[in-house]
């Protein structure tokens, strides 16, 4: 039995609540740049995520024009997605759609509480649109299913 996940596994885990590990070429001979961020996946969309306008990350993000992504279940059954994408765009992060994600990962409350306490810094944000390229999936219960 193949460890493989199906389109619509990918599509509905990657889509889940869970941290993003995002990884960009990096610059002047140093290996790529990788951290972990808060995301937003529609099923057969784009992924979405926010960055300071003047990070470093957006830096090697814009020079780099696309960049690799994962997403891992860490408790057994292990499971991860990965993909590869082109940038298609930017723009200012709107203050709403951030307080959304806030909200997502922290809960009403918390999420409304941070979302209070960093509004002058969402201000200085963009949220990038990537177009997933190129997949990579695993399901390892998939694989203990087939022992």
């Amino acid at each position: 039995m193949s460890a493989t996940m199906t389109t619509a596994e990918r599509e509905a885990f990657l889509a889940d609540t869970r941290i993003g590990v995002l990884s960009v070429a990096g610059d002047d001979g140093r290996p790529p740049t990788a951290v972990p961020l808060w995301y937003s996946y529609e099923p057969g969309g784009e992924l979405r995520f926010a960055t300071g306008a003047d990070s470093a990350k957006m830096r090697l993000i814009r020079a780099a024009g696309q960049i690799g992504f994962t997403v891992q279940q860490e408790a057994m059954p292990y499971r991860y997605v990965s993909l590869e994408g082109t940038v298609v765009g930017w723009s200012a992060t709107d203050a709403d759609e951030y307080r959304t994600w806030a909200i997502r990962y922290l809960g009403e409350v918390e999420g409304e509480r941070f979302s209070d306490a960093i509004e002058g810094f969402v201000r200085t944000m963009v949220t990038v649109r990537v177009k997933p390229a190129r997949w990579r999936t695993y399901d390892f219960g998939r694989e203990l299913a087939g022992m």
